[in-house]
């Protein structure tokens, strides 16, 4: 193991924040600048704009399933090292880019190297930390995490006043040099060589094989992919939805902030409220809401509301991203409970699988795009309940009882 450096507890949380950040960061940055990326490259069916953000889904999902537990055979160091090289040379290959095709490869990628940093990450400051102390630290993390979508798309249109989309890419390349240097120089190795674990594919499988005979893990991982879909669908027609139907066009990053600052207000909601009532109880309020939410609206837009504003759209969209962050924060979490002795690869695997769920269906919500936000909202209502029905299928308990919590 390398000499430790000293490194402060200020610091140490700023360097696992921007290293998390990335991720939020290559999605979000480039959303206004879509339309050019795609004029630029030759699009011609507008929605296929869209494929930019969720190939780097796909990344993501590839990638979680192996940098885990490489982390543990090879230490944290090297397997963060090998997640930047990657994410660095996909920012190369999109920063060039003649080619949709080009485009589309180098963002996977960056995905696939994006994995490294979210996944070791949260593996240092587990190896470092635990109990109250640990759940101090995630949460100064997510903080500055929830904070990055809600100003990413500013950065990347304050990007575009001043030069091309190119420069977006050069950017995230320049920061994760930053990243790089920073963490070589100030972040010990904190996986001694005797704790470290063997890797194989068998053992991979060996794992997935126990967890699929976990009915509770693999309805909570349904449910997670499935609200996902509908969230990676929102991301992906975002752009065409404010910039053009609604024509906001260098105002989108103020309400797509909007958006990003709802999710965090759950996040903080749920961390007050989930000691009281427990997870079950507030996955079940949420899904139901998110589900009635959307068949209200989607039922107006039929009959009453053919063309809803933007106020009303806004108001709609807020409230039902509101109860996906709550969603978001308690599905994993639920998911993981059986999987306590294996968290490593079990962590890997679930948050694998709803990454690869999320992804074609996400796509498919996007792509349905028509100028209207009709899609989307059907989208939310059909993904909202077979997330409801996977949570049902979890524990086979009625959604609409809701049990008594102790803490």
């Amino acid at each position: 193991m390398d000499k430790k450096v000293k490194i402060g507890f200020a610091e140490f949380v700023g360097l696992m924040a921007t290293l998390i950040a990335l991720t939020a960061l290559s999605i979000d940055a480039m959303l206004p600048a879509l339309t050019n990326i795609g004029s630029d490259l030759g699009v011609t069916v507008a929605n296929d704009n869209q494929l930019i953000i969720s190939v780097l889904f796909l990344g993501l999902a590839i990638g979680q399933l192996f940098y885990g537990p490489l982390s543990d055979n090879i230490g944290r160091k090297p397997a963060l090292y090998l997640g930047l090289v990657f994410f660095g040379t996909g920012c190369l290959i999109s920063l060039f880019s003649t080619s949709l095709t080009m485009m589309l490869v180098g963002r996977c990628i960056q995905g696939i190297g994006l994995s490294g940093p979210r996944v070791v990450s949260v593996a240092i400051i587990r190896d470092l930390y635990k109990g109250e102390r640990m759940a101090q630290v995630m949460s100064f993390v997510m903080a500055v995490f929830i904070a990055v979508p809600a100003l990413a798309p500013a950065l990347g249109q304050g990007i575009l006043y001043i030069a091309n989309w190119r420069m977006i890419f050069a950017a995230l390349l320049a920061l994760g040099i930053v990243a790089l240097i920073w963490f070589s120089l100030r972040q010990h190795e904190t996986l001694p060589k005797e704790k470290r674990l063997k890797f194989s594919v068998s053992n991979l499988g060996k794992a997935l094989k126990e967890i699929v005979a976990i009915r509770s893990t693999v309805f909570y991982t349904l449910a997670a992919g499935f609200i996902s879909s509908a969230f990676v669908g929102m991301l992906n027609s975002s752009q065409q939805i404010f910039q053009i139907q609604f024509e906001l066009g260098e105002r989108f990053p103020i309400y797509f902030a909007a958006i990003a600052l709802s999710i965090g207000a759950a996040s903080f909601v749920n961390g007050k409220l989930v000691m009281r009532y427990g997870m079950q109880n507030m996955v079940r309020i949420a899904v139901l809401a998110i589900v009635l939410i959307s068949l209200v609206f989607f039922i107006l837009m039929s009959t009453i509301i053919m063309t809803p504003s933007l106020t009303i759209f806004m108001v709609y969209l807020l409230s039902t991203v509101f109860f996906i962050g709550i969603l978001f924060g308690n599905l994993n979490s639920m998911a993981m409970e059986p999987l306590g002795h294996m968290a490593g690869i079990g962590a890997a695997i679930v948050g694998s699988v709803s990454t690869f769920i999320s992804v074609p269906f996400g796509t498919y919500i996007g792509m349905q795009y028509n100028g209207t936000v009709e899609p989307l909202a059907f989208g939310f209502l059909i993904f909202g309940t077979l997330t409801a029905l996977a949570i049902f299928l979890a524990k086979g308990r009625n959604l609409f009882k809701f049990t008594k919590f102790h803490k």
